[in-house]
């Protein structure tokens, strides 16, 4: 259920289903703290407002703070080898790319925490 979402907007959905959405944006916050990130992420956040809301910040970072993005990606912990995968070449799809990149790396973060806490 991890692995065969398409989008970000299908992921997101699947995490409401395993009832993992609330953490999903705890962690998501969490490590935009970590990386010196603002970001507004409300708990009663809608998952299409949230996507877009990563979306835009996303966007801008790559546009404007470059540095600052490369540290988001590397305390996301998002792997290398998917960079390679984006094809995109339109700024506006490689931040809708990453953002599902950083959903993906964050749901999974939040799974793996779920399943094997005590």
């Amino acid at each position: 259920m991890l692995d065969d979402a398409p989008n970000s907007s299908v992921l997101l959905q699947n995490a409401q289903k395993m009832g993992l959405y609330q953490k999903l944006v705890t962690q998501l916050e969490k490590d935009f703290i970590l990386s010196n990130v603002p970001i507004n992420l409300g708990m009663g956040m809608l998952p299409d407002d949230l996507n877009t809301s990563l979306h835009e910040k996303v966007y801008v970072l790559i546009m404007e703070q470059f540095a600052a993005y490369l540290n988001l990606l590397y305390v996301v912990d998002v792997p290398e080898s998917a960079f390679k995968e984006i094809s995109a070449t339109d700024v506006v799809e490689v931040a809708e790319q990453v953002s599902f990149l950083i959903f993906k790396r964050e749901l999974q973060k939040v799974w793996l925490k779920e399943k094997y806490s005590v």
